[in-house]
């Protein structure tokens, strides 16, 4: 089968198309000609390697970490899909690689398609609406009156969250550049702060939730806006004892791990809040409940270019740039 491939992991990899042997099917697995996938920061991120020691991926990798398409094989023991059934997914953090023709997950990885949605716009939504659903429902337990500050709400990310925080019942407010502000006004933020022109600190207070994707300095600023007992939530790092111990890490790595936060868990102490890192899994219930959320119209994804499958590697660069409003989809078939 056709795949883009990394051979080495490396800041100047580009990784490249070409064959790859089609995935093994087990026995609990779909069979998923690939027709279109998402593209994220976190491609970047293992293709430069920066999870290798937490992914020990081997090499040749197929990138991709969203995938929408139609089911051709089941395994024996499959019981919730049958072939010709349209799903999407995030797959299995160690069974990536929706930047192919074909892949091969555990159907517990997978949902069906929401109805409503083309293949381009499913392919756009699963890391990203169960990154939003495992920090705001799960991590933080959003409720109905609380504050939520969402960095980045132009990102793919961010327009999801301000989508869920509102249907929460939280007060939204997002930071972002001065062109997006009209888009996350319309996703449901209640206050859109331009970063370029405000400090979002001397605007913001008392809030009971902050979900960070951005850099160390925002990260450390956003303690100030959060009351006592806040919640601060990165999904941009350092990790945390919590994800090392997820990840069964060796005793050295939860080490390592855990000296990569102190910084921040010592200053969100201080602060007297919470800090947590969250590092979103495949889940095919969750994606089943955020599927009946974007049927019932209460979720849209925003899907700013599609790229065609030759041009992954562009694809891949748009993305690194910085410059997408929502998310990068690349169409396979």
């Amino acid at each position: 089968m056709k795949a883009f491939i990394v051979d080495r992991f490396g800041k100047k990899e580009r990784g490249r198309m070409g064959e790859m042997p089609d995935p093994e099917l087990r026995e609990n697995d779909v069979l998923v000609q690939v027709y279109a996938a998402g593209v994220n920061p976190l491609d970047s991120k293992i293709r430069s390697g920066e999870f290798k020691l937490i992914l020990p991926y081997r090499l040749p990798l197929i990138l991709g970490n969203d995938v929408a398409g139609v089911v051709v094989q089941v395994g024996r023991q499959v019981r919730r899909f049958k072939i010709g059934d349209q799903v999407y997914a995030r797959p299995p953090q160690n069974r990536i690689g929706s930047f192919a023709e074909l892949i091969a997950m555990n159907e517990d990885a997978v949902a069906l398609m929401p109805k409503k949605l083309t293949m381009e716009e499913a392919a756009s939504i699963s890391l990203v609406a169960l990154t939003a659903w495992q920090a705001l429902v799960e991590k933080a337990g959003v409720k109905k009156g609380q504050k939520v500050l969402i960095h980045a709400g132009s990102g793919g990310v961010g327009t999801i969250a301000i989508q869920l925080a509102k249907h929460l019942g939280a007060t939204v407010a997002t930071t972002t550049s001065t062109p997006n502000l009209d888009l996350v006004k319309s996703l449901g933020a209640d206050i859109a702060i331009d970063y370029k022109t405000t400090d979002f600190t001397n605007v913001l207070s008392d809030y009971d939730v902050v979900l960070n994707s951005l850099g160390v300095e925002t990260l450390n600023k956003s303690l100030e806006v959060l009351k006592p007992g806040g919640k601060l939530i990165s999904i941009s790092g350092p990790p945390d004892p919590d994800f090392a111990k997820d990840q069964g890490a060796s005793w050295s790595l939860k080490l390592v791990v855990s000296l990569l936060s102190f910084g921040i868990r010592k200053k969100a102490k201080r602060h007297r809040v919470s800090y947590s890192f969250v590092f979103m899994r495949a889940s095919g219930e969750q994606l089943d409940e955020i599927t009946s959320l974007i049927d019932a119209g209460v979720m849209r994804p925003v899907v700013d270019r599609v790229f065609p499958f030759e041009s992954t590697s562009d694809a891949l660069a748009y993305v690194e740039s910085g410059r997408a409003k929502g998310k990068v989809v690349v169409k396979v078939r």
